[in-house]
């Protein structure tokens, strides 16, 4: 009887860097990737939004199948100012989805917690289930966003914010003010 050999397990490799450390090869697959994974709909501001913290880049024999950043946002609630770590462009190849490559992703960024009062982000439809499992919560409160030096509320955002408590306490059905930015404030 021949056995056939194995194959070897591949292991996915996980680099966390800062944007400033990506190189021009890394920013290629990067919008690529969350091109393809976003099918089209990843905007110029939605790319913006996502630089400038720290990156975290899931690697499968050199190819990039799997992303997320953290950027330091500020946020409001119940008249306090905290340094959130704000979720952005995470996204797994269409090919490879369901295999723990977001978790892994996750991982990554949830392991920055302690630098932040909170962690946060605005689920899609496809992210909620990755994110619930993993602990995070379903902002109850109306969200809103600080521009021209008033508060705006933005209820179409409503029901997508997810956040990850550090030390700080939060009334998860009071309200949730962001900072502005160009594109989607959330």
């Amino acid at each position: 009887m021949v056995r056939a050999e194995a194959a070897p397990v591949v292991r996915p490799v996980v680099r966390r860097c800062h944007t400033a450390d990506l190189t021009p090869t890394d920013r290629t697959e990067l919008r690529a990737l969350l091109d393809l994974a976003f099918d089209g709909g990843f905007t110029d501001d939605d790319w913006r939004h996502g630089l400038g913290g720290q990156h975290v880049l899931v690697r499968v024999d050199g190819v990039l199948l799997a992303t997320g950043a953290l950027i330091r946002r500020r946020l409001r609630h119940e008249g306090r100012e905290l340094r959130a770590g704000y979720v952005e462009a995470v996204a797994v190849h269409p090919d490879h989805r369901r295999q723990g490559l977001g978790s892994l992703v996750m991982a990554a960024i949830e392991a920055q917690t302690s630098r932040h009062d909170l962690l946060a982000l605005s689920a899609t439809e496809d992210g909620i289930e990755l994110y619930e499992a993993r602990g995070w919560e379903l902002w109850q409160g109306p969200s809103s966003v600080l521009a021209a030096m008033r508060v705006t509320r933005t209820p179409h955002d409503d029901g997508t914010i997810y956040v990850l408590s550090g030390d700080v306490e939060l009334d998860l059905d009071g309200e949730l003010t962001c900072d502005w930015r160009d594109g989607s404030v959330w």
